[in-house]
This record gives structure tokens, sequence and C-alpha cells, in this order.
């Protein structure tokens, strides 16, 4: 993973690195590493993580189809 640093701004440079790694799922692999999992435990969050990408796909789906509203848009504000 690179991240140009421009005129010497580390902390602009820092801060595009850490949402590269959040958009990877570097944090949650290294969360996931850092211990030991049980196996009953993994299928447990395993369930959990298959449950969740379910509703999200039923969620837009019906977005999709009109059922439910749209999300609000986020306001970008300029500099």
């Amino acid at each position: 993973m690179q991240v140009l640093v421009r005129d010497n701004n580390v902390d602009q440079a820092l801060r595009v690195l850490k949402k590269k790694m959040q958009r990877e799922g570097l944090f949650r692999e290294m969360r996931a590493r850092s211990a030991y999992e049980k196996p009953s435990e993994k299928r447990a969050r395993e369930k959990a993580d298959a449950i969740r990408r379910v509703r999200k796909l039923a969620r837009k789906k019906a977005q999709r189809e009109g059922l439910l509203p749209a999300p609000k848009k986020k306001v970008v504000r300029a500099r």
C-alpha cells in the first residue's frame, strides 16, 4: 500500500493511509489474528456476518424497488 506525501503534509498522508487500510479491512484482520479464536466463536461470527450481508442486500433491493426510502445523501462542504 502506498500513500504520497504532498507539501510535507504528513498528517494528511496518515489520514489517507488509515482510510485505505480501513477500506481494505486490515484493521479487522489484525484484530482477528491478534488472539486465538475458538471454532465455535468463529462459526458464530461467520453466521452473524452472513445474516448481516443478507439483510443489507434485502434492504438495498427494497430501496431499489421503492418499498423503502433511499438513504439520505451526505452533504459535502467545500473548504
